[in-house]
């Protein structure tokens, strides 16, 4: 049987849900044993396990393959801070160590002499959503040197496999108490932090204000679009927009004089009657609500009806005008102060007629309405100059200014207002 072969066959008949607590079935009768055994064959490994991180900073054994008498058994927990894996995780060892004398921290581990251990290989295991499950380890009681990055990309392919089938094993029910358990915590402890991305005349290419957008704690891994999607799976969407909407006021002090800021909001988070409280009184020249448009409006005479209540405190602004279902009707049922023009709109406008025309339909619309127009996602100079030609007003993007910290934006804005 070929290596594709052989793995394929794995991956198709891997264990059941490995998230609850380990039971006596689980414990005997895992399949993904199987590919734990093809891994340390192929390595020439004497021990392969799966760890996963548990509650109380422990790691549990759920899976070994050995043909050693070991001290530890699936279902067996200890301090994280005790193992190799943890340490790999944390960037303080090396995946591959050749030989575990060679570095001081292994020697300080329990496991490193009780074993012993001499050579070890380690892969970080993470669900899809980035999310950190636990780790694929490969290790020999002796030293060897003959083990290279080729091998640790084997032990890679096998540790895919092995967290692919335990993601799909687990089903959505455990996929939304994963999303849950982050959301929760990310509203918790308020860790959503605020750039801004700032907005400028296209005439005199002075900053106007800012756009306020969010940012989370694995930005590396994921976008605001994918935990904002996860919130709502959960139903905890508008807890994180109102935390969101806080942490955006919170810097409104932050954004020069005369100058304005926008703060992203759902129809749902407008519809919930908990955005108004929360909004400062007469601020129509220093606030814009953004209305972002991902899922069908319920009743657009009851958002048409809560929107025109808190333009009396702020202006409005429809978002993603041109795609989605941020369409006409928003346009004219909702009737904004702002339209945003969406970028798949601006993008290569100047060498697309289609794009050409449709965006001087929407600056005369904006026109007709008295509503003005700003164009998201502007990268050259050459959209930059067509979207002024046809007299968009305004806009932001990459080749004005990336989304940047407060202070940093700040700045910039202060300087090129003067300039």
């Amino acid at each position: 049987m070929s290596q594709t072969t052989a793995f394929q066959s794995t991956a198709d008949s891997l264990a059941e849900s490995l998230a609850a607590p380990l039971n006596d079935a689980e414990l005997s009768s895992s399949h993904i044993d199987r590919i734990l055994n093809t891994a340390r064959d192929h390595l020439g490994m004497e021990i392969a396990f799966i760890s996963r991180y548990v509650e109380g900073d422990e790691r549990e054994f759920t899976h070994i393959s050995t043909d050693l008498p070991v001290p530890h058994k699936p279902g067996f927990r200890e301090p994280k801070e005790e193992s190799f894996c943890f340490h790999v995780l944390e960037g303080r060892l090396p995946g591959l160590i050749h030989d575990a004398s060679d570095h001081p921290l292994a020697q300080t581990l329990p496991i490193t002499n009780a074993l012993p251990v001499g050579c070890h290989l380690n892969v970080p295991m993470r669900f899809s959503d980035g999310q950190i499950y636990g780790s694929f380890c490969a290790l020999s009681r002796s030293p060897d040197r003959s083990i290279t990055e080729r091998d640790m990309g084997v032990l890679s392919a096998f540790a895919s496999l092995a967290i692919e089938s335990i993601e799909r094993d687990q089903g959505d029910d455990l996929r939304l108490a994963r999303s849950r358990e982050r959301v929760s915590s990310v509203i918790a402890d308020r860790a959503l932090d605020i750039v801004h991305q700032p907005i400028f005349d296209l005439q005199s290419r002075k900053p106007v204000g800012v756009e306020c957008l969010s940012r989370f704690p694995d930005r590396g891994q994921r976008g605001p679009d994918a935990w904002f999607a996860d919130a709502e799976d959960v139903g905890l969407g508008i807890d994180l927009e109102m935390l969101a909407v806080e942490q955006a006021l919170a810097t409104l002090d932050a954004v020069p004089p005369g100058m304005y800021a926008t703060v992203n909001v759902s129809p749902q988070a407008v519809l919930s009657g908990r955005l108004h409280p929360l909004l400062p009184v007469d601020c129509r020249e220093r606030l814009v609500i953004e209305v972002t448009e991902h899922a069908q409006v319920p009743d657009y005479d009851e958002l048409k009806r809560a929107l025109l209540s808190l333009q009396r405190n702020v202006r409005i602004a429809i978002d993603d005008v041109g795609a989605g279902y941020a369409g006409l009707r928003h346009i004219v049922d909702l009737s904004p102060d702002i339209l945003k023009l969406d970028m798949t709109l601006t993008r290569d406008i100047h060498l697309d007629a289609a794009r050409d025309a449709l965006t001087g339909a929407m600056v005369r619309l904006a026109a007709k309405i008295g509503a003005t127009l700003v164009a998201e996602g502007i990268e050259t100079a050459e959209e930059a100059d067509c979207l002024t030609k046809l007299g968009a007003g305004f806009g932001q993007g990459y080749f004005f200014a990336r989304p940047m910290p407060v202070g940093e934006a700040r700045e910039l804005m202060l300087e090129a207002g003067s300039a």
